[in-house]
């Protein structure tokens, strides 16, 4: 069988950066492959290549036998290459359907079929197992349903190669099988999948084969069946990865943070729980349990009905985030990009944008200690950046994970949340975020860790409380935390 895409020895080089140097790859009509690599090792701009939204500076894309020195959109879509991108794509004042079929001719006469356009959206939906209502708005959906939108309305027209950048990253579980139904009807209809995921086990489930990526380079191509977790690691990261969650030694103290009864009105009932200084506290449950809600209820984001915050032993009346920070406890969102990280600013300017009394002087910002702050917090936690003016969206997703941190830690914060702390970051930098995490801890600082990854859960969580519709179904220790207690519990199972 010949491949229906092949990339030979592309090349794509920026000012100071060789972000592809000479990549191959070679994909096969009915085959997911997988495409793995650390944040930073080149996919994304593998993806634009293919899709034509970049051009690269030297090498060649050989589609069903054609050879072309570069691509276009327009001409990338014509052949059959779709892409389904992380940042989504629709607009949302359209329907499900008119998102779908946007550019695409359903007319009747000199008008929109909108008959048609809902009959064939909604035969799309049923054909791949997505439920949901065509003439919905996309605005009024759920980031995992227009995750699925985005899906359809990519593969509406006749793919032959589907490029899918981390699909699962805003999925719940059930949404997850979904989209692993989708990919497997596209396979059995001929379809060549390029699947980008930072999740093992999606890779282990899906891929029939897999190629990675350092450093823009091509490192090699191998049968799922003929590798393991800790083979492919190893080639992604260059060095084994021992101790994925590094345990040490650490001294568990005080109570620093006490919630009594909290309430709101939407679905938080009678949350109650301690965090004692150098802790880490697991938040498990399952989607829309309330871990998230309970996080920004303690941060101030969201008002509460009920309830008590008590800090080093005091209770304190805590209105909205600028007086959560004053009391020391920050928030690091599951959404970095969006809550987290100014990622139009440079990275000294999103360090400095809490702490901005600190390092003023009558009304005026020092420079010097400006500077410094940023020095010092790029050093310590080691983010990978030329310059300290780098814009933060031109980072990855790890490095800009660590510009949040660095961001609250400025603040002298002691009680940090975190929220989801490492989705769509590779398995290179989760490992420098836990070791990040566990000298937190060591310092003495509280960890408050909201996480849907389970190894994640039992590597990192001294404690872990279990959520339930809004609940506190169970509370357990590390000895005692396992996949099968905290899914029970997060079931409603007490």
């Amino acid at each position: 069988m010949k491949p229906v895409l092949e990339l030979k020895n592309v090349t794509k080089e920026y000012p100071g950066a060789l972000a592809l140097d000479g990549m191959n790859l070679k994909v096969y009509p009915g085959e997911v492959h997988a495409l793995m690599g650390e944040n930073g090792a080149g996919k994304s701009t593998l993806i634009k290549v293919v899709s034509g939204a970049i051009k690269a500076n030297a090498g060649s894309i050989v589609f069903d036998g054609n050879s072309y020195d570069s691509m276009t959109p327009a001409l990338s879509k014509k052949l059959g290459i779709g892409v389904v991108y992380q940042e989504f794509n629709l607009v949302p004042e359209l329907s499900v359907a008119e998102n779908v079929f946007l550019g695409q001719k359903l007319t009747k006469g000199f008008f929109i079929n909108r008959k048609l356009m809902n009959e064939e959206a909604k035969k799309l939906m049923d054909e791949f197992g997505i439920d949901v209502d065509v003439t919905e708005e996309v605005k009024n959906l759920t980031v995992a349903y227009q995750q699925l939108v985005e899906i359809a309305k990519t593969i509406s027209s006749d793919v032959k190669v589907l490029v899918m950048d981390e699909p699962s990253a805003p999925l719940t579980n059930r949404e997850i099988d979904a989209l692993f139904g989708i990919v497997r009807r596209l396979k059995e209809k001929g379809t060549a999948v390029i699947y980008i995921s930072h999740r093992m086990e999606e890779i282990f489930a899906l891929a029939d084969r897999v190629t990675v990526m350092r450093d823009g380079k091509y490192v090699g191509t191998e049968p799922i069946s003929e590798i393991t977790q800790d083979e492919l690691i190893k080639m992604m990261v260059g060095r084994s990865l021992d101790e994925q969650f590094p345990v040490v030694e650490k001294e568990i103290g005080e109570v620093v943070l006490e919630v009594r009864g909290l309430c709101t009105e939407a679905l938080l009932k009678d949350i109650s729980f301690k965090v004692h200084k150098g802790e880490i506290l697991g938040l498990a449950g399952l989607v829309g349990a309330g871990r998230t809600e309970t996080a920004r209820a303690i941060f101030g984001a969201d008002p509460k009905s009920a309830g008590k915050i008590i800090v080093h032993g005091k209770e304190k009346n805590i209105t909205c985030p600028r007086v959560a920070i004053a009391e020391g406890i920050a928030y690091i969102p599951e959404d970095r990009k969006k809550h987290g990280a100014l990622l139009g600013m440079s990275i000294r300017e999103n360090i400095s944008f809490i702490a901005i009394k600190d390092i003023s002087r009558l009304g005026f910002v020092s420079r010097k200690e400006d500077a410094a702050m940023s020095d010092r917090y790029i050093k310590d936690l080691s983010i990978k950046t030329p310059t300290k003016e780098q814009l933060t969206k031109n980072l990855s997703g790890g490095n800009q994970q660590k510009v949040v941190l660095a961001k609250s830690l400025a603040s002298h914060s002691d009680i940090i949340i975190f929220d989801e702390p490492t989705r769509g970051i590779d398995v290179g930098a989760k490992k420098e975020i836990y070791v990040l995490m566990n000298e937190l801890a060591a310092r003495g600082m509280a960890i408050i860790m909201i996480s849907s990854e389970m190894p994640e859960l039992l590597g990192m969580s001294d404690r872990v409380l279990v959520m339930h519709e809004g609940e506190i179904t169970g509370e357990l220790t590390r000895e005692e935390a396992t996949q099968e207690r905290i899914l029970g519990l997060a079931s409603g199972i007490r």
